[in-house]
């Protein structure tokens, strides 16, 4: 366990808490300490990777675990949201479906012995996500004002990023993988 690793495992566990905090406390503490949770939850997302790669602590674990930490915040984040009245339920579906498809092609490209790396495009859907639900989570606070406003246009920009990457995702991943199973299926 190195300190990487350890961060990425602090984000998960701040999942329940934003959880809790956004659906059990009353404004305006609910806003208050569900944007500190969530973003030092985000925080721990970029020092996590930051100092893997600067320290060259690099791992297994990290890597199986970096994505789940990040699927969990962010869907959690989301359908809080929903719960909450702030974002259209539809629109977090869409969100969290890609994750889901997504985590899918990747355990079928690894059983197959394709790695698929994060892609620019996913990493902006995941800033996006980010600022999103930060701004939506203190917009819940000031829903007549600005911030508001700049959630529910990050929300589109996310729902169209990540249909975008889910279909980058497969263009690319999609055709070698059926080439290795129908190549395993054959020998």
């Amino acid at each position: 366990m190195n300190l990487p690793n350890s961060l990425t495992l602090f984000r998960i566990f701040l999942v329940p808490p934003l959880v809790g905090v956004l659906l059990t406390t009353t404004p305006p503490a609910r806003e208050f300490w569900g944007f500190i949770v969530f973003a030092v939850a985000a925080t721990t997302d970029y020092f996590d990777g930051y100092l893997a790669r600067k320290r060259s602590q690099i791992t297994t674990l990290g890597q199986l675990l970096d994505p789940v930490a990040d699927k969990l915040l962010i869907s959690a984040a989301f359908i809080s949201l929903v719960q909450l009245g702030i974002a259209p339920a539809w629109m977090v579906i869409i969100i969290v479906g890609r994750e889901f498809v997504v985590t899918g092609l990747r355990s079928v490209a690894s059983v197959q012995g394709i790695t698929i790396s994060a892609m620019r495009l996913g990493k902006y859907k995941m800033v996006a996500q980010v600022a999103c639900a930060g701004c939506l989570i203190v917009a819940n606070r000031f829903p007549d004002t600005y911030i508001f406003l700049a959630g529910q246009i990050l929300l589109w920009i996310v729902v169209v990023l990540s249909l975008l990457s889910m279909v980058q995702y497969f263009r690319l991943y999609w055709g070698p993988i059926q080439k290795r199973v129908t190549t395993s299926q054959d020998g």
